[in-house]
């Protein structure tokens, strides 16, 4: 399935599919006519006198030396390969298709000057799965994500590497393996190609996505979490919530109070329970978890104008005739919405992971055994993946602090201040894996506990996750080795298996 992305005007509903399901990208014609009257303007001052940054001049510093017209072509091609200088791991797969998707958008809006023909290259490398191999590292995040682009502009050109279907190659054997041909760059095209946030603003997406559904998990493993406890769902009153009047909150109350619903477990324990208010973990779920959705709205809302924007340097205006220079490259909008998912990511784990804790705690669980065995002593239980449930969460917090209030001056002090959007972006992944893997060991400690209730039974929907689960991790009866029951209920929750059929809050909604 071909998605057919609209510039100034696609939501993330479609990005997210492409990201996670893979297929082929293209703009709306419509766009064409825009694209080609830029790229005519570009063509003209190629053509003329008069200095235009980035089409007969140099870059950045060397902006100052022009650059004869015999010269533009070449000057496009060296400054791609002399900028694909990128470090580090390769940038997953499905990042980089967003990658790709993400610059079409940019291009589409008719203000960077570039030919159809890039365009049409990008649309055809994303149907037949050539993906550029991105190093993740060296981008400040201004004067545009230029490392990362430059190795993705660099697979167009024939250099560097590529995947085809998965398979790592050089870039021109990649592309004529899908039988297409590098494209032979004309005036500003490499610029307006490397000029942009969309490596920055990739990485944030695709963080939230994956973001978005653990702070689904999140609803529901806690849910469980308070009946392996047998926590009240007083908390959950509707009217609490409505009176202070936050959607996330109010969304997440509404949800565990329906996750809850008919279980036995909760309905043995209102009566004669001598406990007046549970720990704030659980008692306090949807103010922390329902701030941490909001959170990742309002990003969310952000990155989706950003996806839309127009990010390079210097901005083709057909309509005014003119070429100017400003700093639409610069992704300080990027980098604070990748400090607000850090921080939503950091507190949902936070919160959970003290649901652990007071798990396997057994002068805070309400009964249950320590560390949740059967035989505590004989054996340790879920001991040390509650520390390991720690040790993530501590990683996290520290991954929290903000990069956006970093800066470091680049260029020989013409870009001066930088956003670190890119870094900050980036890191996300590392602590998004971090929450799965908490989740996925509140979820193994929650069903222990709600297992220690028979012959008292949770609620029809919690049931049927509990179900999911076991599915995948058998029952702790005895000790064993604990790392692949972990890694497997953390893959629940990166899959949505736990979330699967369940009504929860959505990231559009």
């Amino acid at each position: 399935m071909t998605a057919v992305l609209t510039p100034g005007a696609t939501t993330l509903a479609p990005l997210e599919r492409l990201w996670r399901d893979g297929g082929a990208a293209r703009l709306d014609p419509a766009a064409r006519p825009g694209v080609e009257a830029a790229a005519a303007l570009v063509r003209r001052a190629a053509e003329g006198e008069a200095a235009v940054y980035g089409v007969n001049t140099g870059f950045g510093k060397l902006a100052t030396v022009r650059i004869p017209a015999a010269d533009t072509a070449t000057l496009q091609r060296k400054l791609i390969l002399s900028h694909a200088a990128g470090v580090g791991e390769p940038l997953e797969p499905e990042t980089v298709r967003l990658m790709l998707a993400l610059k079409l958008l940019s291009l589409g809006r008719g203000a960077s000057g570039v030919r159809w023909e890039v365009v049409a290259l990008l649309e055809a490398m994303l149907a037949r799965d050539v993906l550029p191999v991105v190093p993740v590292q060296g981008s400040v995040g201004a004067s545009g994500d230029l490392a990362p682009l430059a190795h993705m502009a660099a697979s167009m050109i024939g250099e560097g590497e590529a995947e085809v279907a998965g398979e790592r190659m050089p870039a021109a054997e990649a592309l004529a393996k899908a039988g297409l041909s590098p494209v032979h760059l004309g005036p500003k095209e490499g610029l307006a190609i490397i000029n942009g946030t969309q490596f920055s603003t990739a990485c944030a997406l695709a963080a939230l996505f994956r973001g978005w559904e653990a702070a689904r998990a999140a609803i529901v493993t806690g849910a469980l979490s308070t009946d392996a406890i047998m926590g009240s769902t007083d908390p959950l009153t509707d009217a609490i919530h409505t009176l202070r009047g936050h959607p996330g909150q109010i969304e997440v109350a509404r949800a565990q109070a329906a996750l809850m619903a008919g279980s036995a477990i909760r309905e043995s324990h209102r009566e004669g329970d001598a406990r007046v208010q549970d720990p704030y973990c659980i008692r306090c779920q949807p103010q922390v978890t329902g701030a941490a959705l909001d959170l990742l709205r309002a990003a969310a809302r952000t990155l989706e104008v950003e996806a839309n924007a127009v990010t390079d340097n210097p901005l083709v205006l057909p309509d005014e005739g003119r070429i100017v220079s400003g700093g639409n490259f610069h992704a300080e909008y990027v980098g604070f919405a990748a400090d607000q998912i850090a921080l939503a990511l950091a507190e949902i784990g936070a919160i959970a992971q003290r649901r652990v804790a007071l798990m396997v705690d057994p002068a805070l669980s309400f009964d249950l055994p320590p560390f949740l065995t059967p035989e505590p002593g004989l054996n340790s239980g879920l001991m040390i993946a509650e520390v390991t449930s720690a040790a993530l969460m501590s990683e996290n917090k520290h991954l929290a602090n903000p990069c956006s209030t970093d800066s470091t001056p680049t260029s020989a002090n013409q870009e001066d201040h930088v956003s670190m959007a890119a870094h900050g972006a980036r890191r996300l992944w590392r602590m998004v894996g971090n929450l799965e893997a908490i989740l996925g060991i509140e979820a193994l400690a929650a069903a222990q506990g709600v297992e220690f209730r028979a012959p008292l039974v949770t609620s029809p929907a919690l049931a049927g996750v509990l179900e999911r689960l076991r599915a995948r991790v058998p029952a702790l009866r005895g000790d064993r080795y604990m790392a692949p029951d972990i890694a497997a209920a953390a893959g629940l929750v990166r899959e949505g298996v736990l979330t699967e059929g369940l009504a929860l809050p959505e990231l559009g909604s």
